[in-house]
This record gives C-alpha cells, sequence and structure tokens, in this order.
C-alpha cells in the first residue's frame, strides 16, 4: 500500500473510532434517536458534521470496511461509492491493503 493509501485509512479510522465514542455518549444519556457525527473521509483538514439515524448507523458498522462521508468527500483509488443519501454518502474500502486497514482497525472487529 503506497503511503498516501496508508494515511487516508488511517484517517478515517479514527475518525470512526471518534463516532463510535459519540454513539456511546448518546446512548448513555439517552440522546434522541439521531447522532451527528464527524465525516470519515480521508481528508485531513475535514471537520464536516454529518447527521445520521441511529439505525443509519449501526447499518453502516455492520461492515469493518464501510465509512460515512460528506457527498463527494471521496478518495476513489481506495474507495467506492455504495449508497447516497441526501444527508451523507457511505463510501466502501477496495480490497486488498485498504479494505485489510479498514477491518484491522475496526473497533467492532
Amino acid at each position: 500500500m503506497d503511503e498516501r493509501a496508508r494515511r487516508v485509512g488511517e484517517n478515517e479510522a479514527l475518525f470512526r473510532a471518534v463516532n463510535e465514542q459519540v454513539r456511546e455518549l448518546n446512548r448513555r444519556f439517552d440522546a434522541p434517536d439521531g447522532l451527528v457525527v464527524v465525516c470519515e473521509c480521508g481528508l485531513f483538514d475535514c471537520m464536516e458534521r454529518l447527521e445520521l439515524r441511529a439505525d443509519e448507523y449501526e447499518a453502516l458498522r455492520a461492515s469493518g470496511t464501510r465509512f460515512a462521508v460528506k457527498a463527494g468527500h471521496v478518495a476513489p483509488d481506495v474507495e467506492r461509492v455504495v449508497d447516497r443519501k441526501e444527508r451523507f454518502w457511505v463510501v466502501e474500502k477496495i480490497e486488498e491493503d485498504p479494505a485489510r486497514l479498514a477491518r484491522e482497525t475496526d473497533p467492532r472487529g
């Protein structure tokens, strides 16, 4: 895996871990059904917020290779868009190194 692909993957994994903490806080404090999470894209300066329903978030987390991103925040050399919602897109890591890194860093894995 080249250096850029590795950095993108590590950045996305970091924001996925942050969002897992956000989810846990929402559960502890009986927050409403929606979650505000940070974009899980590989752009190093992105801090966009996304709104997901709890069921959308859980569906996303069912796969260790999928991430929620703002529309257009896609790195086509390491991922592909698998779903386009009005509020966010879902990207999935391509097989081999990008998918392996995503699985290895999956906090639910």
